[in-house]
């Protein structure tokens, strides 16, 4: 059985993910696989962070005739055992596990005031008028029943 170690891929519309597996040549991109080596998701920011590899199994299968494809080779090339960006990829690895600092907000720079509605302008204006209008009719005849009062006759509560 020939053996090769290509890129699986997963995840969903315009977000691939891709698992590096070990596989028969015969099989189909996404189908069987004998062993999953790895993971590749080109969608992380950081490069060097985007590929991990099981380096042990990884040269496991090199040393008994796998054949890796050409986009499995550069990766085994730059993240595998005795890598060209290892370290980086340590590194990059050690950033993404940390937790994300997000500063604070702090004051608002510029808070712009609400807009009065027109409608609710114009009904204000109606109601305050009104409310004068009333203070201004209450008010003569407050003063017609006072003098009546001085007078000493009998006030009699007026009937609206």
């Amino acid at each position: 059985m020939a053996v090769a170690i290509r890129m699986k891929r997963m995840g969903r519309k315009n977000r691939a993910f891709y698992r590096i597996c070990a596989t028969d040549r015969r099989s189909p991109r996404d189908g069987r696989v004998i062993e999953v080596l790895g993971t590749y998701d080109p969608s992380v920011p950081d490069t060097d962070a985007r590929c991990l590899l099981n380096s042990e199994r990884v040269n496991y299968w090199l040393s008994v005739g796998a054949q890796p494809s050409d986009a499995v080779r550069v990766l085994v090339k730059k993240y595998g055992h005795n890598g060209t960006r290892l370290k980086e990829m340590e590194l990059a690895r050690a950033k993404l596990s940390m937790p994300r600092v997000i500063p604070e907000a702090g004051e608002p720079v510029f808070v712009p005031e609400p807009k009065a509605e027109p409608g609710a302008a114009a009904a204000a204006a109606v109601a305050e008028t009104a409310a004068a209008a009333e203070s201004v009719v209450d008010a003569p005849a407050a003063d017609a029943a006072s003098p009546a009062a001085e007078a000493g006759g009998e006030s009699q509560p007026e009937q609206a």
